[in-house]
């Protein structure tokens, strides 16, 4: 453990430490600035910096940019898309974004490479005081084990260096390592998932209108078989795509495939003209990452440590989604912090920090119930072909799917299809 026990005063430097400037640190970063609360974002690596990432943003994810001021108009470098292109058992249907109060009626695709350059940007435009190549390494604790402040390697030394806050909020993302520090560790009755996914130059695909997502994948080496996983190919609109594909732990090929091959065998069967076969078209290697999903780290609330994104575990298991999640967590720690940060260390602050937690739940505990059940079924092959065949042929069921997957839905009003998504996810357990 990394944790070092705190002795004399010592000057805090924030009111608020967030770890990680991802999208769930910025954006944490930049509500808290935002309500007047001296933020601190500490980054370990240097921007602009590459992720692992399909890229593709739904409108969950762009009704929190827009939250953030965030100019998300093509002429300010985005490509926008109407929604999802869905491929597999023959068919081939485009599905249009919902149109809600709630969301806007359109996604986007954008690099990592810049994207959270961006958003670390707008935080210190808000006020958020960034350092960059700080590796925080563990928690500083009281003696009561109560976290106030972190340990960190600063700069290419990798000088020791403390910085104190009474609280922080972890956005370290799938590696956790500043929660696995407290004792925090992963569960395993929570679905995981892994993806690849890798550039190419693609004059035919590279300005798409639509997401597309593969639900079956196919050999090269032998067109009857069917590969495991789901794969995706979403045009960057740079004369490139960013291809990929995603295993979940409840397929038995997971943990026990070479996903590179996978990958270039799936791509394999495309069209020669998409450019998806051809090596000379890549850009960059195959790149990979874990996907931790449905709350699979636990409690998101301990001794002034708030969890954020990956780090707590909330990607969406009905679509890998996870940008979305982070950013929508992250102004949701940053809302709590403020109101906790009025109180007085003691009782008080720790009823007000035990709301984050608690309205996590009540958001987002009943769906992921329900995709963790849909991750089991989906697993099985014969289901999913079934599903497949069956399924995609009917426009309004698949409508239907969508608004599920994406978790899309009007809280109040919308339409029938709203009512029942929201009463299932009410129903369902949270925990």
């Amino acid at each position: 453990m990394n944790d070092h026990v705190a002795s004399g005063p010592v000057a805090d430097e924030a009111d608020v430490i967030v770890v990680g400037a991802g999208p769930g640190g910025s954006a944490a970063a930049y509500h808290l600035a935002r309500h007047g609360v001296r933020v601190l974002l500490l980054e370990k690596t240097e921007f602009p910096r590459e992720k692992v990432c399909g890229d593709g943003l739904t409108p969950r994810a762009v009704r929190q940019l827009i939250r953030m001021g965030i100019d998300t108009s093509e002429k300010a470098g985005w490509l926008q898309n109407r929604g999802l292109r869905v491929i597999g058992g023959g068919v081939r249907l485009e599905l249009d974004w919902p149109e809600l109060a709630s969301f806007p009626n359109y996604g986007l695709v954008r690099t990592r490479m810049d994207f959270d350059d961006m958003l670390a940007r707008r935080a210190v435009e808000a006020g958020a005081l960034l350092r960059t190549g700080v590796n925080v390494t563990g928690p500083v604790q009281n003696d009561d084990g109560y976290v106030i402040g972190v340990e960190a390697k600063v700069g290419p030394g990798r000088e020791p260096a403390q910085f104190r806050a009474p609280l922080v909020i972890t956005a370290d993302g799938v590696s956790g390592k500043f929660p696995l520090a407290l004792g925090l560790t992963k569960r395993d009755d929570r679905p995981l998932g892994v993806a690849v996914r890798r550039y190419y130059h693609s004059a035919v695909k590279a300005d798409d209108d639509y997401l597309e997502s593969w639900l079956e994948l196919r050999s090269a080496q032998d067109p009857a078989r069917l590969l495991p996983g789901y794969g995706w190919i979403f045009g960057l609109g740079d004369g490139r795509v960013n291809v990929g594909l995603g295993i979940l732990n409840s397929s038995d090929a997971f943990g026990k495939t070479n996903y590179r091959h996978l990958l270039t065998d799936w791509l394999g069967s495309t069209p020669a003209e998409w450019g998806l076969r051809d090596e000379a078209n890549a850009d960059g290697p195959t790149l990979g990452a874990a996907l931790p999903m449905g709350f699979n780290r636990v409690p998101h609330y301990t001794r002034g440590v708030l969890l954020v994104g990956d780090s707590g575990g909330m990607v969406n298991p009905m679509n890998g989604e996870g940008i979305a999640y982070a950013m929508e967590s992250g102004e949701m720690a940053a809302e709590v912090a403020v109101q906790a940060l009025a109180r007085p260390f003691g009782p008080e602050r720790e009823r007000a920090l035990q709301a984050y937690p608690a309205e996590l739940s009540l958001r987002f505990g009943g769906y992921y119930r329900i995709g963790g059940i849909f991750v089991k079924l989906i697993g099985n092959p014969q289901i999913m072909r079934l599903a497949t065949k069956y399924g995609m042929p009917q426009p309004l069921l698949m409508k239907f799917v969508l608004k599920l997957l994406a978790n899309l839905t009007d809280p109040r009003g919308g339409d029938a299809m709203d009512r029942i998504i929201n009463g299932l996810t009410k129903v369902a357990p949270s925990a």
